[in-house]
This record gives structure tokens, sequence and C-alpha cells, in this order.
């Protein structure tokens, strides 16, 4: 995710009574996105007011953890990049359970008790326009024709590289593993997934690990890059919104979430690059994908960080 941060921005957004709700958001999700689900709230949901915080995964967990320590999270909606990070605010009972019929038209594999899913972020290969051979798979990263030449985004900092450490990890015929052969084949851990594009651009390192939405703004942009959705598919991440246990206004709360599942939002999301969660949303510009076991890795957070941090040194 970019890192711009935005904070205290308010944005007007049903048909209703003329009452003013304000809640307040904490997002990690792209900037382009925000702006154009509130753009849409408001023609829905006039009378609800937004206040938004906006930064990467991991200074938004910093945030929150701070918050914790000095009194109680001071937001109402956390609308997050992965569900492998909000999965541990669930644990420490820091979320609202959602109950509202709305949801229902998320899939059950993206959504719990606790959040829902509003947008799939498909994690994809992006390589250098004239690399050759292009790799068609995850495992040919490893492979010694792309030795030193392999660009990660950090799991610690950005939530869908946190996703796909989650996949690796559980997924047969990868595991831990994968991540130790990437590191014996030289590659290299960047920040954020902005990164991995620019130095896969600027010829750097020649391939990574991105997300297809980012992949495909930069070639609008012009640069040197091609979009590989790589065998047996791309990684499927949902990106969740949840409602904080400690939300001083409950009811717009949960009224902003259900919004995030509706056709007005989804097409909003659509319109932005990121594929909607519902289906009855129009999209075609994914492949097959990979679902997570999210179950499986859920709860190994910190585990799975350890791990990787012990393999590329950080």
């Amino acid at each position: 995710m970019a890192t711009l941060i935005v904070a205290g921005l308010a944005v007007a957004a049903c048909t209703g009574p003329a009452t003013s709700d304000t809640i307040t958001l904490y997002t990690s999700v792209t900037q382009d996105t925000v702006d154009a689900v509130l753009g849409a709230l408001a023609e829905v949901h006039p009378e609800l007011h937004v206040n938004v915080f906006r930064a990467p995964t991991g200074q938004l967990d910093a945030r929150i953890a701070a918050e914790q320590r000095s009194g109680g999270v001071q937001a109402d909606v956390l609308w997050a990049t992965d569900p492998l990070s909000t999965e541990s605010y669930a644990a420490q009972g820091l979320l609202r359970p959602l109950s509202s019929d709305a949801l229902s038209v998320v899939p059950a594999q993206y959504r719990s008790d606790n959040f829902v899913g509003t947008r799939l972020l498909n994690l994809v290969l992006v390589a250098h326009a004239g690399l050759a051979p292009q790799p068609a798979a995850w495992h040919d990263l490893t492979d010694a024709a792309y030795r030193d030449d392999v660009a990660l985004p950090d799991p610690a900092f950005a939530g869908s590289a946190f996703a796909a450490l989650g996949y690796f990890a559980s997924a047969p015929g990868y595991g831990m593993d994968f991540y130790r052969q990437l590191k014996a084949n030289g590659a290299v851990q960047l920040q954020a997934v902005g990164d991995v594009i620019t130095n896969v651009a600027n010829g750097t390192q020649s391939v990574g690990i991105s997300l297809d939405k980012s992949v495909r703004d930069a070639l609008d942009k012009g640069s040197p890059i091609t979009l590989i959705w790589p065998q047996p598919g791309a990684i499927a991440v949902y990106s969740p919104a949840a409602i904080f246990r400690s939300s001083r206004n409950p009811a717009a709360a949960a009224t902003f979430v259900d919004f995030l599942v509706s056709v007005a939002a989804q097409t909003a999301i659509a319109g932005t690059g990121w594929q909607p969660v519902r289906s009855d949303v129009p999209w075609d510009k994914s492949g097959p994908a990979l679902d997570v076991d999210w179950a499986q890795v859920f709860g190994q957070q910190q585990q799975l960080l350890d791990q990787y941090r012990v393999i590329f040194g950080q």
C-alpha cells in the first residue's frame, strides 16, 4: 500500500432522517478507493460523516497498539488490507460481532463473525518487459534463472505480503521452505508493493511479487513492466471491514460497513481497479485464484512473521 497518510478528512456522505452521525475510519486501503467509496456514500447516506486516518498496515497497527496502551482505540471502523491482521484484533476482543443480513451477499470464505470482505486483492508476478524467459509459476522464482533478481514486499509492512506469507506457509508444496529457497536464490526484501514495481521497472530486479491493481496502475502510466498471472493461480486476499468494540457510534459504524458491501460501494471499488467481493458486480480482469486457508493460519501471525525474519534476517 502507498505510504500517504491522511488524517481528519471529513466527508459528508442514504436517504433518511437528516441526523448528523460521525464515525472515524482507520484504513490501509488505497486513497483513490477510499475517495471513490466516500463519494458514493455521500449519494446514499448524506447524514453520515467519516473522518479518515489512512496509513500502511504496519503503521496502522502501531497506532492502534499505542491507543490501546493509552485508554482505548479511538476509531469506530477498521477497513484493512488483509484478514490476518484483522483476526489478531478479533482474538484480542477488540471487534464487535457483525450480524447484519446485508453481509450475506459476501461469499462465506470472505467473512467471519467479526469482519467482512469488501474487495479482493490478487497477488501476482510483475516482470520487467524485457525479461526473457519470463516466469510462469510461483515456483519459478526459486529457479537459478532468476538468481539475485527477485523482489519481495515486506510482510511486516504490507498487509498483502503478510497474507502471501500466510498462504505459502500453509499451502502444500510451499511451506517456509519456499522462502528459504527464495533467500538462497538471492531474493531481496523491499518494503512496499510499490517498491517492488519500481525496482522491477528500473531493472534493479527483474521480477517480483505485487498486486494486480498496482501493476495495472503502473502499466497505465507507461511503466516497462508485464503483469503475469502465475500458475496455478493468483493468491486471493480479501480486504476486511470491522467495527471496533470501543466504537462510540456503533449504529453509524454498522451502516458504513453494510454500505461497503452494497452494489454502489462495490461498483466504486471496481471502478478504482480492485476486484469486488460481490459476484453480481461486473469484473473481467482476473484469472484462476488460490484461496488461503484462513482458519489454518489465523492465530499464527507472530509465529509466521518470526520464522520469516529468521530467514530474511530482519
